[in-house]
């Protein structure tokens, strides 16, 4: 189904931007950026980060320091002297604080919310995603930032949308449920009451493109078309849950989902949007989303059917899996340069 062309509602100005057309279609921008010191410029709502993103932001010369100062004033407050002392669960801990750390720092340049992501080795496990979060909530509130602040990311797994209906329905923690390919994965976050989902377009692109050896345009892009229809379903539906596009490859894609609740952008792309001047329709909007949307269906009570509906999808079985993977295997490459750095610079100093 391509995408719709509608005008663009805003009043498009001489000289405006990409970025700023994009924005009056009633789209919130959001920097997904662990880079804080490059956000301002942008003036993104908020900002979202990954072990990733974290990872790679940590290892610029200009971040240094940060994640140094973290890792000594834990050192220090648990008296960490020896090799033996720099335990897993030791560098896990660093590890949430220096994800808290960037939060703050992030949170002195956004009017709105962070989202800090629970490891995703949590993915599977309902109970330990809720304890990290808790624990992460409290490394925020300790430093007197207000959850309300916060969105806790959790895998867009069965163990990890459970794990956000108890936070959010018995802590109040707001929760933002990302690697989300498809529409059962929506649909069961959004009966579970989150706060916000990130459905994924590059990456749905990406694996049809390489597993179909074909080139898509916006206008037939599976990523674009899943989001549009995620957005529409929750309109119709009367949903809270906010829908934010996240994983994006071109300038085209964000483009075809004018009008979507908010969009998470790299800074590659933010700077691309920032020094264009193309014109941007909406293609989305409330009140066609009601006509367009497909009829009620459940999933969150449904642990069979819903993993079986995955199971049916190899895009997002495969998806899925390898976006766990990855950022698992990201959150255990900065566990070990916390332990080098522990081990370098406060026992063989």
């Amino acid at each position: 189904m391509p995408v719709s062309k509608k005008q663009n509602t805003g009043s498009s100005k001489s000289g405006q931007t990409t970025l700023e057309k994009l924005r009056e279609t009633g789209t919130t921008i959001v920097a997904d950026t662990g880079d804080f010191e490059m956000i301002s410029q942008y003036k993104p709502q908020d900002s979202t980060t990954n072990p990733t993103l974290i990872l790679k932001a940590s290892e610029k010369e200009a971040y240094t320091e940060l994640v140094d100062s973290v890792i000594e004033k834990y050192v220090t407050a648990k008296k960490i002297k020896t090799e033996s002392d720099v335990t897993p669960e030791v560098c896990e801990a660093i590890f949430d604080r220096i994800l808290v750390a960037f939060g703050e720092q992030i949170l002195k340049i956004v009017p709105g919310r962070v989202s800090t992501e629970v490891d995703a080795k949590y993915s599977f496990d309902k109970e330990g995603s809720i304890n990290k979060a808790k624990e992460i909530i409290k490394l925020y509130e300790d430093d007197g930032i207000s959850k309300e602040r916060v969105l806790i990311k959790l895998s867009s797994t069965w163990e990890g949308i459970q794990a956000a209906k108890v936070l959010e329905k018995e802590y109040g923690i707001h929760v933002n449920c990302t690697l989300l390919f498809s529409f059962p994965q929506a649909v069961a976050a959004a009966e579970a009451g989150v706060s916000l989902i990130s459905p994924f377009v590059g990456r749905i692109m990406d694996w049809y493109k390489n597993t179909y050896n074909k080139t898509y345009t916006a206008e037939d892009d599976p990523g674009v078309h899943s989001v549009r229809r995620i957005y529409n379903y929750y309109k119709k539906h009367g949903y809270k849950t906010i829908v934010m596009g996240a994983s994006f490859r071109t300038v085209d894609e964000l483009k075809a989902l004018g009008g979507i609740d908010f969009l998470t952008i790299s800074l590659k792309l933010l700077d691309e949007l920032n020094n264009s001047t193309e014109d941007v329709t909406r293609s989305l909007d409330p009140e066609t989303a009601k006509k367009e949307g497909e009829d009620k269906t459940s999933f969150i009570n449904d642990e069979s059917k819903f993993r079986f509906e995955l199971n049916e999808d190899a895009m997002t079985t495969e998806k899925l899996a390898e976006g766990i993977r990855n950022f698992a295997k990201d959150a255990q490459t900065l566990h070990g340069i916390i332990k080098d750095k522990i081990i370098s610079k406060h026992i063989n100093k």
